[in-house]
This record gives C-alpha cells, structure tokens and sequence, in this order.
C-alpha cells in the first residue's frame, strides 16, 4: 500500500515524505492561526464591530485545524515539535495586533492570509492528482483563507499604523514558520 510508503511509522529513521511535511507544516499553520485570532478576541472581546468578523473567521480555522489534526492521527505524521511555540507566539500576535487597533488586526489577517494562500498554491502545484484528500482540503481550505484576506482589506487592514512594515515584519514571520514546521 503506498500510503505505508509515504508516510514514515514512528521509529523509522527515514527522510520525511513531501507529503508528510506538507500535512505537518498545514496542521501547525491552521493551530497558529486559531492562536492568532484567540490573542485578538481576548483583546477586542466583543466591543468592536469587527470582532464578530474575527470570530467567524477563528471558527473556520478552526474547522481546517481539525481536518489537519485528524488527517496526521490517521496518516502517522508527526505534528511539529514547535507547537508549543506557535501557541505563544500565535496569541502574542494576536493580541499585540489587536492591542494597536482593530485595523492592525485585520493588516495581521491579511498579511497572514496572503502567504497562506501562496503556500497553498505551491502545494496544490506539487501535488497535482497524486493525494485528492489533501488537494481537495487544501483547495477548500485555500479558498476560505482568501476570504479571509480580502474581509480584512475590506475592513481597513491597509490603513494600520506602518502598514507596509507590519504586514512585511508578519509575512516574513509567517514564511519561516512554514519552513520551520515543514522539518521540526
């Protein structure tokens, strides 16, 4: 069975599978993202108009996390060791963000969305036909990350406070917390 193949089995010491890594580094973005929306409702609560618009968006991150979550149970993927990490990291963000202001928090959204949705390309591209239950939960899932993106443009994200240097500080984060997770 090529699944035994290409995912590797506790105890095994062999290189892990490109798909591996692209279940692991996805499981760990969609538990950060969760992190990063906490952080911002536990600063802007219920207050803020925009805090409805979060909260729907944390629930469909939710959601994907879940898909990622059982996807690495029934597969044997190791999760990232750098969830622990992600945790804090995520709802400093979350919240740091939203501390400088609801526009801030949507630059966040929009700035994350937009790597997330280029890393999701490049993996649709590289599996092509070859795994459709991950390609079709990345499409679907991409799908809704750019939603989430374009609510957040729409919402004033390019209006923060140093919104060119924010959101580039954020993507860059974001790009070396995918190569982080793709290999730790």
């Amino acid at each position: 069975m090529s699944e035994k193949q290409d995912f590797p089995r506790p105890g095994r010491r062999s290189k892990p599978t490109n798909r591996a890594s692209m279940l692991r580094v996805d499981q760990a973005g969609e538990f950060g993202a969760t992190r990063i929306y906490a952080g911002q409702l536990a600063v802007m609560g219920d207050r803020h108009p925009d805090a409805r618009i979060i909260a729907g968006m944390a629930a469909q991150e939710e959601r994907h996390r879940q898909t990622f979550d059982a996807m690495i149970a029934r597969r044997g993927v190791r999760p990232t060791a750098l969830a622990p990490i992600w945790n804090v990291a995520g709802f400093a963000l979350g919240a740091v963000t939203a501390a400088i202001g609801p526009k801030a928090a949507m630059a966040c959204t929009a700035a994350i969305e937009t790597e997330i949705d280029r890393h999701y390309g490049e993996q649709l591209a590289q599996l092509g036909s070859d795994d459709p239950e991950l390609s079709t939960a990345i499409a679907d899932f991409q799908a809704e990350e750019v939603e989430h993106r374009d609510a957040a443009l729409a919402h004033g994200a390019q209006q923060a406070p140093a919104y060119p240097l924010l959101s580039g500080a954020i993507r860059l984060g974001c790009r070396a917390a995918i190569a982080l997770s793709k290999r730790i």
